[in-house]
């Protein structure tokens, strides 16, 4: 009997009186009632809580201490229980960094793809990128300005956990004398402390040049030395300039552009390799905006015009926009919207003119200092960025509005990343079709035979997942749809067809 029912006897959860039920297996059971007759207690904190703390109980007491406690619920017997899957009616994260993909699951399989079968294409001359000669890094090195100072290091270890002694051990060996580890240079003697809990950066320093005539054979050399320690890469550290990194495997061949290797961490947002550097993968930012700083530009400064700065415990400010108004002839009684642009830029983004300030402080004394007046919105974002307490940083934010991030775009991603192409498209443009659209890519996706070979299993995984949510009715979202916009439908329906994803039975 066991077999086909779940059997319950003395359910008293939240309001459940003594409630005794046999429920079908493998049947599809509709729990129907008044508001509060105890729908959700049955079905939730009955059913599915034991079902899952029995799941949890059976596994090692190491693996329970990641899943927390689960408390029994209140029955004296429950019988013929599976591990449960539940899909109840709260929304998904609010987190700006969920999207339709990475709850599905489906961005997962598409950073796998790109990853294996991905075509890195240069950005600025659209041309696939290839591997690097020792006689190309040399070129591109000696094509800097004269006397330029320049480091040849080779990255030896890469956003890896550890101490890593016997590596700096190693290296010691080789005869190397500095190391640069997570951006800082030691010499390799120095007592070099790592946390093995977090990842670190170490590249040793395999020669120090000035650029000259005559030091091909030196730098191939310090090259050809640094490739093998540095798994074919190697960083080119220009004294007071950006670094150049140029690789064996891939470079472009025009401007020297170049790819770390491909791995699924480069294409996530939400990891520092992958994720844009200006906007730390949100795609957005958040900037000033004039019009919330601004909102009457009928009002004269003299009746705060400028919203953010009207005293409301201090006159620090008024007093700061009067002195910079007497310096520069600014008439604080004329409406904001008939100021000269020249003095409105004054007023918003300051000037690099010092200013004498005179001004009084909340306990009545004088004071005097010359100034540099950053303007409004600067001084806005400043505060903002540095402020210290959540309330403040609330404040601030009623005066700023999210715009696309001018670095990526929109796109979340770091210029490596976006520069991989599937077909024709890079990962973020693929995220931006819609269900319909994506399954319709795939379908007409020509790859090499080669390429079949190795994305056989991804794609089948991708195409099921996309067919699940066509097949829930959600054909229309786009993947890079962020699920705090979800209605309460769609996001169940999701949470459904991720669960149908899993091809899990007998739950």
């Amino acid at each position: 009997m066991s077999n086909k029912v779940i059997k319950i006897r003395g359910a008293r959860t939240h309001n459940l009186k003594n409630i005794n039920l046999d429920i079908p297996k493998n049947k599809l059971v509709v729990v129907t009632g008044l508001s509060g007759s105890g729908k959700s207690s049955l079905a939730f904190d009955t059913i599915y809580a034991e079902g899952q703390r029995r799941y949890v109980e059976s596994l090692s007491a190491y693996a329970r201490q990641f899943l927390g406690q689960m408390d029994k619920p209140d029955v004296d017997l429950m019988e013929g229980l599976s591990p449960a899957i539940s899909i109840d009616q709260k929304t998904t994260s609010n987190n700006p960094r969920s999207t339709v993909a990475t709850i599905t699951e489906i961005y997962d399989y598409l950073r796998l793809l790109y990853a294996r079968i991905g075509r890195p294409v240069c950005p600025v001359h659209d041309v696939e990128i290839s591997s690097q000669t020792v006689q190309q890094m040399v070129d591109r090195i000696m094509a800097l300005p004269e006397r330029s100072r320049i480091q040849i290091l080779a990255p030896v270890v890469s956003g890896r956990k550890g101490e890593h002694v016997q590596v700096l051990k190693d290296l010691q060996k080789e005869g190397f004398v500095r190391v640069r580890v997570d951006g800082e240079m030691y010499e390799i003697t120095d007592d070099i402390q790592l946390d093995k809990n977090k990842k670190h950066d170490i590249e040793v320093v395999v020669d120090r040049i000035i650029v000259r005539e005559g030091i091909e054979s030196r730098l191939t050399d310090s090259i050809e030395t640094a490739l093998p320690l540095g798994n074919g890469r190697i960083i080119v550290d220009v004294i007071g300039e950006e670094e150049i990194v140029m690789s064996e495997n891939h470079a472009c061949p025009e401007c020297g552009f170049s790819i770390a290797e491909l791995e699924p961490r480069l294409f996530s947002f939400n990891s520092p390799y992958g994720a844009c550097p200006s906007c730390d993968g949100l795609g957005s930012k958040l900037e000033v905006d004039i019009d919330l700083i601004i909102p009457d530009w009928d009002k004269t400064l003299n009746e705060d015009a400028i919203e953010v700065w009207k005293p409301v415990k201090s006159n620090y400010y008024r007093q700061l926009l009067k002195s910079v108004c007497d310096y520069y002839g600014i008439d604080m009684d004329v409406p904001v919207k008939d100021l000269p642009k020249e003095q409105l830029d004054i007023l918003l983004y300051g000037t690099n003119d010092i200013i004498p300030f005179n001004y009084v402080t909340d306990f009545g004394e004088a004071k005097h200092k010359d100034i540099q007046f950053e303007g409004v919105v600067n001084n806005v974002s400043r505060r903002y960025h540095n402020a210290s307490s959540d309330n403040m940083r609330e404040f601030f934010e009623e005066y700023m509005a999210e715009s696309p991030c001018p670095t990526c775009n929109g796109q979340r991603l770091n210029e490596q990343a976006l520069a991989v192409k599937v077909g024709d498209k890079n990962i973020s443009e693929l995220t931006d079709f819609s269900v319909n659209e994506a399954l319709d890519f795939f379908k007409h996706l020509e790859l090499t035979d080669k390429e079949k070979s190795i994305a056989r299993l991804i794609l089948k995984e991708i195409e099921d997942r996309l067919t699940f949510l066509k097949n829930v009715g959600l054909d229309y979202l786009t993947l890079s749809r962020s699920s705090g916009t979800l209605s309460g439908g769609e996001a169940q329906r999701i949470r459904l067809a991720t669960q149908i994803g899993s091809a899990l039975t007998g739950v």
